[in-house]
């Protein structure tokens, strides 16, 4: 009699099943915050790896790839899994943040998958845009909230900025736009950098534009990361820059406002 055939395991996600194997990628870390990273306490998963390079990054340490740990997604999602009774009830969910998400696009849509259906988590996706056209469809279904980073209206002033175009991250915000998708923009206020009145209006009329901003961070410019630079070898830019005043704060997010914004 012939030894039977090893039955077939079907994957379980749409990633896994473009992989044809379990999904993993690099993760710099993973931590429970609140008000910072969508709406409630999350667990958000934090990759490596990022194509832009922000002056104003506080997160240098995921900025290589390499720099992470090889995990499965089977073991952020336990992990996540034994915070879901105090998640659910703080109303919060799963972010999936960075470095940028995007440049693991299948591991980021597996995680999105997961934390959605397995564990009934809302999900968020924390990206700059800037590699837009890595998200499928059926990873931006799986997403409930974009966290989209617009760190300049001024084309010269994005590029001195993060090293990159602006132009990819409009087209993505134009695309979230299309599909309905809400939007948290997040706009950093750096004086002497960002601060600019005209810049600020350039993102608040663009935001306002799109109809699915349901709402504008501003968020003041820190140095907490000053001594991760320390510790990697490499110069902080923008170590003598100040942090915004609570007036200068208050100004730019009237500048949302004016636009009919709900900015915070």
């Amino acid at each position: 009699m012939p030894t039977p055939l090893p039955l077939t395991v079907q994957p379980q996600t749409l990633a896994a099943a473009a992989t044809h194997r379990p999904a993993s990628g690099s993760v710099h870390s993973w931590d429970l915050s609140t008000g910072v990273d969508g709406p409630g306490t999350r667990f958000v998963t934090f990759l490596s790896g990022c194509p832009l390079n922000c002056l104003y990054c506080h997160n240098p340490d995921t900025k290589k790839m390499r720099n992470g740990t090889r995990t499965s997604a089977d073991d952020v999602v336990a992990e996540a899994e034994k915070y879901t009774t105090f998640i659910r009830a703080a109303g919060g969910g799963a972010t999936v943040s960075g470095g940028e998400p995007l440049l693991q696009p299948v591991f980021t849509g597996e995680l999105l998958h997961r934390f959605k259906h397995e564990l009934g988590l809302h999900t968020a996706l924390d990206t700059s845009g800037f590699l837009g056209p890595r998200a499928t469809d059926a990873l931006l279904a799986d997403t409930d909230l974009v966290l989209l980073d617009i760190k300049s209206w001024d084309r010269d002033l994005y590029r001195k900025v993060t090293g990159r175009p602006l132009e990819p991250t409009l087209d993505f915000a134009r695309r979230l736009a299309d599909l309905g998708q809400d939007v948290w923009v997040r706009f950093v206020l750096v004086p002497g950098l960002t601060d600019p009145e005209d810049n600020v209006a350039g993102v608040a009329r663009f935001a306002a534009s799109l109809g699915n901003v349901s709402r504008v961070d501003v968020l003041p410019f820190h140095k907490l990361g000053a001594a991760k630079y320390e510790a990697l070898g490499e110069r902080f830019e923008l170590a003598d820059t100040p942090s915004p005043t609570p007036q200068q704060v208050a100004s730019a997010r009237a500048i949302f406002e004016a636009e009919g914004l709900h900015a915070v």
